[in-house]
């Protein structure tokens, strides 16, 4: 009896994550106000979409050659 009743919760749980709609605002509440110098209110997928600062781009530098580490003093041993 357990067991189903864990199967029939985790199988509404999965039909509750397949709804695809648009997201709007809660009931009762509106979108953020317009930033001050942008030219028209950004929709929804606007303020979900990362802008490149949130979200940078990989850096693919790869070590091309090795090079010879110099010494560093400060590289003691235990004591």
């Amino acid at each position: 009896m357990r067991k189903a009743a864990i199967a029939i919760a985790l199988l509404a749980t999965l039909a509750a994550c397949g709804s695809r709609e648009a997201l709007r605002p809660a009931p009762g509440n509106s979108l953020p106000p317009k930033p001050a110098m942008a030219p028209t209110q950004p929709t929804t997928t606007d303020l979900l979409t990362p802008r490149p600062q949130e979200r940078p781009e990989r850096s693919e530098e790869l070590l091309r050659q090795s090079e010879e580490r110099r010494d560093d003093r400060f590289d003691l041993p235990p004591q």
